[in-house]
């Protein structure tokens, strides 16, 4: 007979035996959820029956979950606006636009990197994306290899925490959180980030200037300029419409993420589908239909001047579809986008089956109240908490991606997160800040030397003498600055909350509550308990 006791850290045990084989995770977390099941039905800890809300508990979460459906679009809209050349584009300008400053480059790849996040959302385009592009430029300028391999993998990287992340949709998801508030949670930190790595770029090229030579410009003037617009622009006014109808409340992020969706494949239209001139005009008039409609429904006949800008826009941007599904070069690049984003999405849903077989019998074993007991036991209270759980999931980081971490970890550590962070920022922002602080840490999993694989995009697609050693040595600086912005988020809580709803202060001891008193024609309300009269 098995104590009770000893089977949450007997689970943990199995699936890290399992993860040592090699077997993959969603299937080892299924294996061992229904393994150490069927063993608590023999043990007696629980009946048959309590399995039997494994089938309602994947369908509640995947099949009727509205907010996961987020993450094919964005993943969709990352994948059309990586393949049509945008990431190209975007470093050409920057680098055009910071070349001639010590480190513009460096600067560039941060800058772009940070753009890109909102845009792809997965780390393997934005890796490759732009050390494809931006790494011989580099090499070819004497930069420093093990600072430029560094900064291109951290850069990548920044998509995990840049809104509209899906780390970020998965841990709302998981924390019970709406996705805007995440997002609002998530801007402070993504923007100090991108500051602490600009310094470390700064300072290293005050104290090792020959790191990171000067690139001159080959455009200048009304050149310039105009490509600036173009490689920047069509995508900021993209994502900032996206996130802008998420945060304000106009749209679920499933219908934001459709709607960039949909965007992505009109910018890579305009970019590269041979269209006529009658082709553009009627795009344009659309999008021209579609503002004014827009200012004057503002004013009045809502309604109706709503319905007909967006029938007339959504005309045109069908119209612009079709023409460009008629190129070969554009149609292949559609296919691949959506191979892409049925390779993630499927992905994403196996763990999601293997975690709940998991997290159920977890529960059945009284393993949440294990981890309770646990993590409230701690020395130092909530920042013994917060140290140990961070160390924890960077150590976690080595070997699971952040999908496993979200769907196994987040759950147990949730109600515990709630109980001790609340008097900290708030019951209503807790799991917001306890949310960014886990997707900060969870950066270091791509970046982490032997196993990350951020590195092991980049090794695919730099040239052969870029030695691996140096990919690793010039991943480490990075990691150091991605665990000081974790310390940071932790000991200024103000990163993240400073963009949520403040909490309205109301002093308890004052408020009445005034009952006003029944009329002599009106009964008296009924007792719980006490049998009606007859």
């Amino acid at each position: 007979m098995i104590p009770i006791e000893l089977m949450p850290p007997l689970m943990f045990g199995g699936l890290v035996v399992f993860m040592l084989i090699g077997f993959p995770v969603a299937f080892s977390l299924a294996a061992v959820g229904l393994s150490f099941g069927f063993l608590s039905i023999e043990q007696g800890f629980f009946t048959f029956s309590f399995l039997q809300a494994i089938p309602g508990r994947v369908y509640g979460s995947i099949l009727a979950n509205d907010l996961l459906l987020a993450i094919p679009f964005f993943t969709f809209m990352g994948a059309i606006l990586e393949k049509c050349g945008l990431a190209e584009d975007m470093l050409e300008s920057m680098g055009q636009l910071f070349g001639p400053i010590r480190g513009g480059l460096g600067y560039s790849v941060i800058i772009v990197g940070f753009i890109l996040g909102a845009i792809t959302g997965t780390v393997a385009a934005q890796v490759i994306a732009m050390a494809l592009i931006t790494m011989p430029v580099m090499m070819r300028y004497k930069y420093n290899i093990r600072y430029a391999t560094g900064v291109l993998a951290a850069s990548g990287t920044i998509t995990q925490l840049v809104p509209p992340s899906l780390v970020l949709v998965v841990l709302a998801d998981q924390l019970g959180k709406s996705v805007g508030d995440m997002y609002l949670g998530a801007w402070g930190p993504s923007i100090v980030q991108i500051a602490l790595f600009a310094a470390y770029t700064f300072v290293l090229g005050i104290v090792r200037p020959d790191h990171m030579p000067p690139v001159p410009r080959t455009l200048t003037g009304r050149a310039l300029i105009i490509k600036c617009i173009w490689g920047i622009v069509p995508a900021a006014v993209l994502i900032f419409l996206v996130l802008g109808t998420i945060m304000l409340g106009l749209a679920t992020p499933t219908e934001a993420g459709a709607m960039g969706a949909m965007g992505a494949i009109v910018l890579a239209a305009v970019r590269n589908a041979p269209l006529t001139r009658f082709d553009r005009i009627t795009f344009i008039a659309g999008i021209a239909a579609a503002l004014i409609g827009t200012a004057i429904g503002m004013v009045a006949f809502k309604s109706l001047a709503f319905k007909a800008a967006f029938t007339v826009m959504f005309a045109a941007i069908i119209w612009l579809c079709w023409r460009a599904w008629q190129t070969k070069e554009l149609h292949a690049l559609i296919v691949e986008a959506f191979q892409a984003t049925m390779r993630i999405t499927s992905m994403v849903a196996f763990i999601l089956v293997g975690a709940t077989c998991f997290s159920i019998t977890f529960q059945g074993v009284d393993g949440n109240r294990w981890v309770e007991h646990l993590l409230t036991n701690l020395p130092g209270g909530v920042w013994g908490f917060l140290i140990v759980v961070n160390l924890f999931v960077f150590f976690l980081a080595f070997f699971l991606d952040f999908f496993e971490i979200a769907f196994i970890i987040v759950p147990m550590l949730a109600p515990v997160a709630q109980k001790l962070l609340a008097p900290v920022v708030g019951a209503d922002a807790a799991l917001i800040w306890f949310g960014v602080i886990l997707c900060v840490n969870m950066q270091t999993s791509f970046m982490h030397p032997p196993f990350g694989f951020a590195l092991f995009y980049m090794r695919s697609v730099v040239p052969k003498e870029v030695k691996s050693s140096d990919i690793y040595w010039g991943a480490l600086p990075w990691v150091g600055l991605q665990m000081i912005m974790v310390l940071l988020v932790i000991l200024f809580p103000i990163t993240v909350t400073m963009f949520l709803d403040a909490p309205v202060n109301r002093d308890t001891s004052k408020v009445k509550i005034e009952l006003q008193a029944p009329s002599e024609d009106e009964p008296p309300p009924p007792v719980f308990g006490t049998p009606p009269k007859p």
